[in-house]
């Protein structure tokens, strides 16, 4: 019995470390993306930037400029042993004039 909760202990360590990498991957392709459109860049120019840093990985990338600021949200998808989960992050940045 102790063995199974250790094993069940450790399965759990290991999802939420791979849900952390991946939401960390998503705020840095997001943060990456939000400067390369502070830089006044297209729309297709950011969407690059974050799929750069996504890498192989995929996901989706969203633009949303109002006004002089750019919001760049990015999300992900990681599966631990067959489960459809997403990880998500944004970065707003002031559009440079």
């Amino acid at each position: 019995m102790g063995m199974v909760a250790v094993a069940a202990v450790l399965v759990a360590v290991l999802a939420v470390g791979a849900a952390t990498v991946v939401r960390l991957t998503c705020l840095d392709a997001a943060r990456t993306a939000a400067r390369v459109a502070a830089l006044g860049e297209p729309d297709g120019e950011v969407v690059d930037a974050a799929r750069r840093v996504l890498g192989a990985r995929g996901g989706d990338v969203r633009v949303q400029r109002e006004g002089r600021w750019v919001t760049v949200a990015v999300s992900a998808p990681f599966s631990t042993w067959g489960t459809g989960l997403r990880a998500a992050a944004s970065a707003t940045a002031w559009t440079e004039p």
